[in-house]
């Protein structure tokens, strides 16, 4: 019996989560940021390096608005875990944020330092619960 082919597949990149639910991404929570245009900003400034995705609520609410920047296949392998990041909402974190990306995210490089300042903790079962 022949083999079929296999595919190859691009290794998995560093992926930007935005959660976009009850609290993040809302107007009521903070109205004095334009939720789309961050989004818009994280796409384009993250570009071929990376994807962004807007999923529901990631259940990290106090940390409100939560972005985790996960590593890719290759930053796992060296180490990286997913970083979350709490009180996203200023231009220039979205900026280091892409940096990161383009220089290889978790893992690979070293996040910028201002944003030690916004790594939140969560529970494991937050953690956990991150959608794939």
């Amino acid at each position: 019996m022949a083999r079929k082919p296999v595919k190859k597949t691009a290794a998995a990149p560093v992926t930007v989560t935005v959660c976009r639910g009850c609290c993040c991404g809302t107007e009521r929570r903070h109205p004095e940021v334009d939720h789309a245009a961050q989004l818009v900003r994280l796409k384009e400034g993250v570009g071929a390096a990376g994807r962004v995705r807007a999923v529901p609520c990631l259940d990290a609410c106090d940390h409100s608005n939560v972005v985790v920047v996960s590593p890719s296949a290759e930053g796992r392998a060296a180490g990286g875990r997913p970083v979350w990041l709490g009180w996203v909402l200023a231009d220039d974190m979205l900026d280091e944020i892409t940096d990161w990306v383009k220089a290889g995210g978790p893992g690979i490089a070293e996040s910028p330092g201002t944003l030690d300042l916004q790594e939140a903790a969560v529970s494991r079962r937050v953690r956990e619960g991150l959608p794939g």
